[in-house]
């Protein structure tokens, strides 16, 4: 079949809408709401607009990414009329919009004021509200809701159910009144299902969801003469922060960040990866003691707040299997306040630990009360990449003009291949494989990469024979989605997994909900993070986390073994049951559920 778009013959599958056609021959039509990564098309924006005959001349106004082709179909997308049209559609848009855009978390890297610039819209004829201000929902720990900028496209409530399988964000009221809302309660704080992974603050086109910002907190303490701050980063951060600058997918920019910390003011700048080698030594062992013991399996990564969030909340049967040994976030926040405080001659009460992270969720995990010491967070405040990236760009710090420089107290910051590979999925079973195996037989893997925890496959799945141990059956997962069938055979007793990462952004942590916002696009940028995170692992002299000096230092000095009395006080936590008791709705709940339906 054909049809012609601006005069461009070309032939299409039945199905196919204007929009998919307009994307695959390089013809920009504008929209707001429609979302291709996720096949989301809702039509509510209604900016893109274009001007179709059929083959009996026949022609209408519609909306691109809701109408099929036909064959014999013309379609215009820029006559005067069009244009016309959508700079009226995007006046209304803007007339229920807060226009604060220079104070927005989004300026610079927002939708509506491409598409306004795109159409024309020079002067707003609808300028000012029609409709009342709504609050702004500070409530939760990790993100925003800002529903005065809400633009009705829906995205957020697809890909929270579509790729987490959540469905914690609805579409509240109707008409001119609707905007974001939490499914079933008024303020996120309150939500029985948001795990506070920021998937839906990536995919926002405007400001309306974004991380809750610290940023001025953490440059008071940069420049506090009395308080220490100690600054470590993600294995992530690294291959992410650089799309804002514009640097290639995936570079390595972590010498440099740590150039950039010092030139903000950090007293010491460490590296989380370090921690993720602890982390593994811990984890490993647990693993190791519940073969042995007859412990609750299969055990699962608690790594990922998201992951821990969802568990408690939507599925707390399943607390006994989350391994106690605490995220790398929180081992280093702990050990901070403990030994790198002795260490270094500092008090606790002076030193503010501060994480950059890829990830809202590690907020809502520092907040935890499982992880506070005599009332003090082991973490004191967690930067999303998107954060860190306003904070360099205030400061007039261009990441790929600085120097590099090398990580202090090496004691905490030296790490391992291993470390490195937790930035993305699959990355914590093949470091704790490549531990575990030698624990158990004393040798080392034939390999050191370990190919079945590798790949973009929701679900992966391996087998590592441990000897005299037997063979331990493993699953890796990414996005929440894809556990529910796992977690359902788990509590039938049908699950032969020994061992079990989950992961609740796709591709991991390279792709988490803190990262920087790619207008149009998701998970584009999996690959070529994936793949600078693996070549971090191969520069690497030592690839397993029980070689690495300084873990083993630590335990020699510290800790004395994996699980002592020390360890588990300091480097394990443990998990609550939160999910909300269902009750009867009242009659006022029915009738709005009716009103809205």
């Amino acid at each position: 079949m054909k049809a012609w778009i601006n005069d461009k013959e070309f032939e299409f599958q039945e199905g196919e809408t204007i929009l998919h056609a307009a994307k695959r021959l390089g013809i920009f039509i504008p929209t707001l709401c429609a979302y291709l990564p996720l096949n989301h098309t809702p039509g509510t924006c209604r900016v893109c607009l274009v001007e179709v005959t059929d083959d009996r001349g026949r022609g209408q106004i519609v909306t691109a990414c809701t109408t099929p082709l036909t064959n014999g179909m013309r379609v215009q997308t820029r006559t005067k009329r069009i244009r016309e049209m959508q700079r009226w559609q995007v006046a209304w848009i803007f007339s229920d919009h807060d226009q604060d855009c220079a104070s927005c978390s989004r300026h610079g890297n927002c939708e509506l004021q491409d598409v306004a610039l795109y159409v024309g819209l020079q002067h707003n004829s609808c300028n000012g509200r029609f409709t009342e201000k709504r609050p702004l929902d500070w409530s939760a720990n990790g993100l925003v809701r800002d529903a005065n900028k809400c633009i009705r496209c829906y995205r957020c409530v697809e890909v929270c159910r579509q790729v987490q399988g959540v469905s914690a964000l609805t579409m509240d009221n109707i008409g001119n009144e609707c905007g974001v809302g939490i499914a079933g309660a008024k303020l996120w704080a309150d939500s029985a299902k948001c795990v506070q992974c920021g998937q839906c603050s990536l995919v926002c086109p405007t400001g309306v969801l974004s991380e809750k910002d610290q940023t001025e907190v953490a440059l008071d303490w940069f420049s506090d003469p009395e308080i220490k701050t100690v600054v470590a980063f993600a294995p992530a951060v690294r291959v992410t922060l650089g799309d804002a600058f514009q640097a290639a997918p995936g570079t390595n920019l972590e010498k440099r960040i740590v150039t950039a910390l010092k030139q903000l003011g950090a007293d010491y700048v460490c590296d989380i990866n370090w921690a993720a080698d602890v982390t593994i030594m811990e984890e490993g062992t647990e693993l190791l003691e519940r073969l042995n013991d007859g412990g609750t399996l299969p055990m699962m990564t608690s790594c990922c707040p998201g992951w821990v969030n969802f568990v408690e909340k939507v599925h707390p049967e399943i607390i006994p299997n989350l391994s106690t040994t605490r995220s790398p976030q929180a081992i280093f926040g702990s050990l901070a306040k403990t030994w790198f405080a002795r260490e270094h001659g500092i008090n606790p009460d002076k030193l503010r630990f501060i994480s950059i992270m890829p990830c809202t969720a590690k907020k809502d995990e520092a907040a935890r009360s499982q992880l506070k010491n005599d009332g003090m967070p082991d973490t004191d405040l967690v930067l999303t990449v998107r954060e860190f990236a306003r904070v360099l760009r205030r400061h007039g710090i261009d990441l790929l003009q600085i120097a590099e420089s090398e990580f202090d107290s090496p004691f905490m910051s030296q790490n391992t291949g291993a470390g490195a590979i937790f930035g993305v999925t699959g990355g914590v079973m093949e470091a704790a494989v490549r531990t575990v195996y030698h624990v158990v037989t004393g040798k080392e893997l034939g390999h050191v990469v370990y190919e079945p925890a590798r790949g973009k496959q929701w679900v992966k799945e391996g087998t590592v024979d441990l000897g005299e141990k037997g063979k331990v059956k493993i699953a890796v997962v990414h996005g929440l989605a894809n556990v529910e069938k796992i977690l359902e055979e788990i509590r039938e007793g049908k699950c032969e997994y020994h061992f079990i990462e989950v992961m609740a952004c796709p591709g991991g942590c390279v792709d988490g909900g803190g990262t920087i916002r790619a207008k149009n696009s998701y998970l584009d940028k999996m690959d070529a993070r994936t793949q600078s995170i693996y070549r971090i692992d191969a520069d690497r002299p030592i690839r397993q986390s029980h070689r690495n000096p300084d873990v083993i230092r630590l335990y020699d000095e510290f800790l004395e073994k994996p699980l002592s009395h020390r360890a588990e006080t300091l480097l394990h936590t443990n998990y609550k049951d939160r999910q909300q008791k269902r009750r009867n709705p009242g009659i006022a709940e029915i009738w709005e559920k009716v009103r809205l339906g």
